[in-house]
C-alpha cells in the first residue's frame, strides 16, 4: 500500500468514525476471511459495517476524527464495527455476540456511542436488549391492549343498554301509548248505601198515595 492509498484509508476511516452513531472495537484474532464476509452480511441488516484496518492507520484516523478514546483500544489486532445513526445498535451488538458464540472468535474491547465511551460490559448489555423492531412491536402491543379492552368494554355497555331499553319498550313503559287505568274495585258498603237511597223515594211515594186514599 503506497502513501496515497494509506492516506485514502485514513480519510475513509476518519469519515466513518465521525458519521457513526456507535462504534465497537473488536479483537478479531482467529476469524477467517469467509467468516468475516458472513459477519459483514449479518451486520448489514443492523445498519452496521465491519472494518479491519492496521492499528497505525486507525490511530491516524482517530486523530483526524478527534476520537481520542478509540486510540486507547488499539492494543493487539483490532477491528471496528461502525453503526450508522439510523442503524440498530442493539441488533449490531447482538449479531456480533451471536457470531462469537457460534464461532468462538471475536471479543469486544470497548467502543463509543453518541461520542461517549462504552465499556465491554455496556456493549454486552446492549447485546442482550431486544432489537429496535422488536421493541417497537412490543410498544404497539402495550398501547393497543388497553385500547382494545376499552373498545370491548364500551361495546358491551352499549349492547347491554340497548337490550334494557328494548325490554322497557316491550313493557310499555317508554316509547308507546300509556296503559289505560283500570277501574278500581267498588266498595260493597258504599254500593249498598247507594242502593238504599235509590229505593227510599219509591217507598215514600207509595206511602203518600195510601195516605191520600184514606
Amino acid at each position: 500500500m503506497n502513501k496515497e492509498q494509506k492516506a485514502a484509508v485514513v480519510e475513509e476511516v476518519a469519515g466513518a468514525i465521525q458519521a457513526a452513531g456507535a462504534i465497537f472495537a473488536i479483537d478479531y484474532r482467529g476469524i477467517s476471511v469467509p467468516q468475516a464476509k458472513e459477519l459483514r452480511t449479518t451486520l448489514t441488516d443492523a445498519g452496521a459495517s465491519f472494518r479491519i484496518v492496521k492499528n497505525t492507520l486507525t490511530e491516524r484516523a482517530a486523530d483526524k476524527a478527534g476520537a481520542e478514546s478509540l486510540k486507547e483500544l488499539l492494543e493487539g489486532p483490532t477491528a471496528f464495527t461502525f453503526v450508522t445513526p439510523d442503524g440498530d445498535v442493539a441488533l449490531a451488538a447482538k449479531a456480533i455476540a451471536t457470531f462469537r458464540r457460534q464461532n468462538r472468535v471475536l471479543e469486544f474491547k470497548g467502543g463509543t456511542m453518541s461520542g461517549e465511551p462504552l465499556t465491554i460490559d455496556q456493549i454486552e448489555e446492549l447485546a442482550r436488549l431486544p432489537g429496535r423492531d422488536q421493541l417497537h412491536g412490543q410498544l404497539v402491543g402495550v398501547v393497543a391492549s388497553p385500547l382494545n379492552t376499552l373498545v370491548r368494554g364500551l361495546a358491551s355497555m352499549i349492547s347491554g343498554l340497548a337490550s334494557q331499553l328494548q325490554q322497557i319498550q316491550e313493557q310499555g313503559l317508554v316509547g308507546g301509548a300509556e296503559p289505560e287505568p283500570s277501574e278500581a274495585p267498588g266498595d260493597p258498603v258504599a254500593e249498598a248505601e247507594a242502593a238504599e237511597q235509590e229505593e227510599v223515594p219509591e217507598e215514600t211515594s207509595e206511602t203518600s198515595e195510601t195516605e191520600e186514599g184514606q
